[in-house]
């Protein structure tokens, strides 16, 4: 494909046509979404140029190369591991080894130090293995057959949801078991020894459990700050819209550690708004703002205006303006501890770890309190619609 022939920052700057596909293709290329998988919540892991989003851990040191992720031969074992965690989930992976290289792809691990099968849920790549052949999870289950995967492009269809652990190889179910030791963690993909060859494409992730915020008939569960120019209301298609600024719609329910996905349709031109997130209740646009705007510098998508949308506002703008206006899109906020990130139409746009001192308003310094998450209403010209306000809390971090 076009885009992994070509080095940043040239591919940047047409990522979005690489990254999403027409929802009426046949199937996405490498490394893409479809518009329906965008739509659906399906996010980029891996977007086929970066290893942005990712960071390695142990001896290993990994590289990108024809839009495959691979290990550096000769830099010996270890992981290259999420920078965000996830709790439930539908993964897909496509994996390619030799008959020697040893690895895996790790679920629910710690964000910190060793990982193993003993502190995470390993999906063994290893045809030769005695007790866990390709497609098990070690120390959990084995998998129900054993193929032959070395040598060729294979596909990985994995589940975490709760207890309970899927996992389809080349469309064949191998393993559905339960298990309750890790309930979230980030994804990693491993090298045991540091031996033979191993690559990954087509990394995608969707949030399961999600819950919706918003019942697209009345406000009911959302408090405006009151005094404020915005108007809030629920259009006849159910969708919940603000106009003028500036305002501030709440949440009833605060969050701390969470996912929060919703789309967005802006009804104009550079329109300027926000989410906001660990807000404080009652107080006016407090917390973590995601940035909507949808502007750049010239024909530039990599030179964002104002932080551009998914960008965090006054902490880290978003490498590309992925979104347009007048068109649906879809967002992704992901807070655990001190570590955001966000996704716009599954495309990853920030990966921010929050290094400032602690305070009660994330405006001030770092806020790991659960807040409120809110709608800004900016300014005169503001005119967005949302809708599809779906979010899960994680599960508490492990000790």
């Amino acid at each position: 494909m076009l885009c992994s022939m070509l080095k940043p920052p040239v591919a940047l700057l047409i990522a979005g046509a690489c990254l999403l596909v027409p929802s009426g293709a046949a199937e996405a290329k490498p490394n893409s979404l479809t518009a329906q998988e965008a739509a659906d919540g399906w996010l980029l892991l891996f977007d086929g140029e970066t290893l942005f989003g990712w960071t390695p851990r142990g001896s290993a040191r990994w590289e990108v190369v024809e839009g495959v992720i691979r290990h550096k031969t000769g830099s010996g074992a270890g992981f290259l591991s999420t920078t965000t965690e996830f709790a439930d989930f539908q993964l897909h992976a496509e994996f390619w080894t030799d008959a020697t290289a040893n690895s895996g792809v790790f679920l629910r691990c710690p964000t910190a130090g060793d990982i193993s099968s003993t502190n995470a849920y390993e999906v063994n790549i290893y045809d030769p293995h005695p007790n866990w052949p390709t497609g098990s999870i070690n120390e959990v289950a084995r998998a129900r057959e054993t193929y032959k995967t070395a040598g060729q492009w294979n596909t990985f269809d994995l589940t975490a949801g709760g207890d309970r652990l899927t996992v389809t190889l080349n469309g064949r179910a191998v393993v559905d078991a339960r298990d309750a030791r890790h309930a979230r963690g980030t994804i990693a993909l491993q090298t045991l020894t540091g031996a033979g060859e191993v690559r990954f494409r087509n990394l995608k992730l969707r949030p399961l459990g999600l819950k919706s915020l918003f019942n697209g008939r009345d406000l009911s569960g959302w408090t405006a700050i009151p005094g404020r120019k915005s108007v809030y209301s629920v259009t006849p298609e159910g969708w919940l819209n603000v106009k003028n600024g500036n305002g501030d719609l709440q949440s009833d329910t605060e969050y701390g550690d969470f996912v929060f996905q919703l789309d967005i349709l802006p009804n104009g031109t550079h329109l300027n708004s926000g989410v906001f997130f660990r807000a404080q209740k009652g107080q006016f646009w407090s917390g973590y703002e995601a940035q909507i705007r949808n502007q750049w510098q010239g024909d530039d998508r990599t030179k964002p205006v104002d932080f551009g949308t998914g960008g965090l506002y006054n902490r880290q703008p978003a490498r590309r303006v992925v979104s347009n206006d007048r068109e649906w899109f879809t967002m992704t906020i992901i807070a655990h501890g001190p570590h955001l990130a966000t996704w716009v139409n599954g495309i990853p746009v920030t990966d921010f770890t929050d290094t400032r001192p602690p305070h009660e308003n994330a405006r001030q310094g770092y806020c790991a309190k659960a807040g409120v998450v809110s709608l800004q209403g900016h300014d005169p010209t503001t005119d967005l619609s949302f809708r599809n306000l779906r979010i899960a809390e994680l599960p508490p971090a492990r000790p």
